[in-house]
């Protein structure tokens, strides 16, 4: 094990100093110190279907954060390590500690969070959605109910009665230790923004996209109008030919960038979601016109950085749209 300090900026420009005991998980041996390892987490798909729900039916939605999550779980395994630096028992130095509790750094410390997390919500008479094992609801005698989403340490909780969300509050106070964040301004990065008189909630990910930008020195280039212009006809032809070729294109943050994109895609900008699926096809084997049109891409986020994804409207009906392509896998 070994202590780890971090200097931590919260909201409002306070920094908090944090010192953590974290286990060198990587000396864990599989069928001995650990076995299972997988952990639900809120999928993105539920967090925008509740957050459009909450804007239509202009529901309530507060934020709780655990804290210490991972200090929750309980062991199944036996497991041993060395005393803490500087809280050595003096005398019995040789002597190991056994734990009873998870520790950062656990392989299994995730699962053994969650498992108690879903143990306590079913406890207190919430159902688990089968097709999201991180989406807890639960309808209450007076008619309404309450829906809660868990993203590891962070949670949503949306309803129509404040007062059974204060409820749900104090049951979760006196089972974890939680931070009370009140109405919900920020989820893993994404500002919430809410017009509960017009009933419209937008998500935005201004923030983020603006250190991408950074991140890969895009952030003084023109912006553009568009994901993907019509003059990028990318296709395999166009991948280096020459060892001379492919070591330069080597040293291009092809996947990395992509990777950045794909974490926008999947939360707020469904309007790259197909440019970034056409610059995906050439992670294994770029070229300069792949690369020339993933930094389009990032040009065309440039120019609409503080575009949100807006919520709300007068129905709660899901509707769907289809279409096919022609000669797409080119």
């Amino acid at each position: 094990n070994k202590w780890v300090y971090k200097l931590k900026e919260e909201d409002g420009g306070k920094k908090r100093y944090k010192a953590r005991l974290v286990v060198k998980g990587f000396a864990q041996k599989k069928g001995i110190d650990f076995d299972e390892i997988f952990s639900h987490v809120v999928k993105m798909t539920s967090i925008r279907t509740i957050l459009s729900l909450v804007a239509v039916e202009d529901f309530h939605l507060e934020q709780l954060d655990v804290k210490t999550t991972f200090l929750h779980g309980d062991l199944e395994e036996e497991i041993y390590m060395q005393q803490p630096q500087g809280y050595e028992v003096k005398g019995k130095e040789n002597l190991v500690c056994r734990l009873k509790k998870s520790l950062y750094g656990l392989k299994q410390a995730p699962r053994q969070w969650y498992l108690k997390f879903d143990r306590f919500m079913t406890e207190q008479g919430y159902s688990r959605c089968h097709s999201d094992h991180c989406v807890y609801f639960k309808r209450l005698e007076n008619g309404s109910y309450i829906i809660l989403l868990l993203y590891v340490d962070d949670m949503l909780v949306a309803g129509s009665n404040m007062q059974d969300i204060n409820v749900l509050k104090k049951k979760l106070a006196n089972s974890f230790a939680m931070k009370d964040l009140g109405a919900a301004k920020k989820i893993l990065g994404m500002r919430i923004t809410r017009d509960r008189k017009n009933r419209k909630l937008t998500l935005s990910q201004g923030e983020y996209t603006e250190k991408v930008l950074e991140r890969f020195r895009m952030q003084n280039e023109k912006p553009v109008s568009t994901p993907l212009a019509s003059h990028f006809k990318l296709t395999k032809e166009m991948c280096p030919k020459t060892q001379e070729e492919i070591e330069y294109m080597s040293r291009v943050p092809y996947s990395s960038t992509i990777g950045s994109l794909m974490y926008a895609m999947v939360c707020t900008r469904p309007d790259i979601a197909h440019a970034v699926g056409v610059v995906s096809r050439y992670m294994n084997n770029l070229g300069k016109e792949h690369w020339e049109a993933v930094k389009w891409i990032l040009r065309y986020l440039r120019g609409t950085t503080t575009h949100p994804l807006c919520f709300g409207g007068l129905y709660t009906i899901p509707q769907g749209y289809v279409d096919a392509d022609m000669a797409g896998d080119k």
